[in-house]
């Protein structure tokens, strides 16, 4: 495969994450120093379609290690979903001469990669790329440990004017279905309550515990809830809690898309460092439609199927901890 292969395209897909720009640079050295070409095909499958590809050099990803956001660009594309639209993306690629793809994203860039390569053979490696940290065959995603600190910062602050004006506080952090961000964030943050889909928390539940605040005269909580909640999102919950009682002065902060931008953080730097070029040398080492991800520190390649029919379950012993200190 190493000499079969000599030119990679690299794109990023879905959401964009703190660190995929550091990725992107690992790919394009990775790739020149093994002596291949590296095309950066911009905005994703839509870009693919349109036959937006450029090529990468050394110096075309210098200084971008410490940015957020991706230089590529990304979208979604509902062209790409047709048979016809990949087709024309297949096309594209071809007259590149590009023979192998690396995208970095979430589950659904790797649905898309893995319909090329069974309508199409095209060697591919996903590297997993959300803020969410949602993907099963990986400890960690790019851009988890951004956001979750980026949350963090946020929640620190709240907490000063909580405690200066008595005021329960309800903290919405991003996530999507996952509750890692919020569970982290809440530890690190020192949240009274955190509720994430992941648990079966029912709004008695927390109104229970809200109540208990009140018995003991205590004014000031924070409250931090993952986007995905069964129970109802931060302003939802905040008016069920209002309606009920007027024993708290309730502000709700939804912390939404600044979770997504900013400097990586060290740790999404080098983990986006590891992958990439863990990317280029699992291609030529003749690895195909899989995702490089990172398990115990050491680098892993999960099939399809493994990553996709699998969830990233919330890690117990961490949401134990969660609950042992919300006392």
């Amino acid at each position: 495969m190493k000499d079969t292969i000599q030119k990679i395209g690299v794109f990023t897909s879905g959401g964009d994450a703190p660190g995929m720009n550091a990725a992107i640079r690992a790919v394009v050295r990775a790739g020149i120093y093994y002596k291949k070409e590296i095309f950066g095909i911009m905005r994703g499958y839509e870009g693919m379609i349109e036959g937006d590809i450029v090529k990468l050099g050394v110096r075309s990803v210098g200084n971008i290690l410490q940015r957020g956001g991706t230089i590529l660009k990304t979208a979604r594309s509902e062209s790409f979903r047709t048979p016809e639209g990949r087709k024309e993306a297949y096309d594209n690629l071809k007259k590149e001469g590009i023979d192998a793809l690396i995208a970095i994203g979430g589950d659904g860039s790797f649905t898309g990669l893995h319909k090329l390569f069974e309508e199409y053979q095209l060697p591919c490696v996903c590297i997993p790329g959300t803020i969410d940290n949602d993907i099963a065959g990986t400890d960690y995603t790019i851009g988890y440990d951004t956001a979750t600190n980026t949350a963090v910062e946020a929640i620190d602050r709240i907490r000063d004017t909580a405690l200066s004006h008595n005021r329960l506080f309800f903290i919405e952090v991003m996530g999507r279905n996952s509750g890692y961000i919020a569970m982290n964030s809440g530890i690190a943050g020192g949240a009274s309550i955190i509720i994430i889909p992941e648990e079966n928390l029912t709004f008695e539940d927390l109104y229970k515990f809200l109540g208990a605040g009140k018995e003991s005269s205590k004014r000031s909580n924070l409250v931090v809830v993952a986007e995905g909640s069964k129970i109802g999102g931060a302003n939802e919950l905040a008016k069920m809690v209002a309606e009920r009682s007027s024993y708290f002065d309730i502000k709700v902060t939804i912390l939404g898309h600044q979770q997504r931008g900013g400097a990586p953080t060290y740790f999404d730097r080098v983990l986006a460092s590891k992958l990439g070029v863990a990317a280029v040398e699992g291609l030529l080492a003749g690895k195909t439609d899989v995702m490089a991800g990172i398990k115990d520190n050491k680098i892993v390649y999960n099939s399809f199927n493994d990553v996709v029919n699998h969830r990233h379950e919330i890690d117990q012993e961490e949401w134990r901890i969660a609950k042992i200190l919300s006392i």
